[in-house]
């Protein structure tokens, strides 16, 4: 059974940065094309980033681009989202994705 954990989210300060982690189980990870989607508050679920499969094709939505670097480690079955620049329009609930099955989230929250 294919599980996904999120891990990384946290309360910070705008400007400041967060790197998420989800860790993928059940799953021929290295094959896989991996996504962070986000939903901010009173907001439907929105794509944030994708990598693909060696070589590792990264694409971002326009929100996060410039700001956000996607990137994964096979060996450990984990991709991670590093965010910075960080803006309160950043706060979301911030899910992993593999087809179709998602993780549970990890809240990031941006204010003073």
């Amino acid at each position: 059974q294919v599980r996904l954990v999120e891990s990384g989210g946290d309360l910070v300060q705008p400007g400041g940065s967060l790197t998420l982690s989800c860790k993928a189980f059940g799953l021929a990870f290295s094959g896989r094309e991996m996504k962070w989607y986000r939903q901010r508050p009173r907001k439907a679920r929105e794509w944030v980033a994708s990598i693909s499969k060696r070589p590792s094709i990264r694409t971002y939505s326009d929100a996060v681009k410039g700001r956000a670097f996607i990137y994964r480690e096979d060996a450990e079955s984990t991709v991670y989202l590093r965010m910075n620049d960080l803006t309160p329009e950043d706060t979301a609930v911030y899910y992993c994705n593999v087809g179709d099955w998602w993780g549970q989230g990890t809240q990031v929250s941006v204010f003073e």
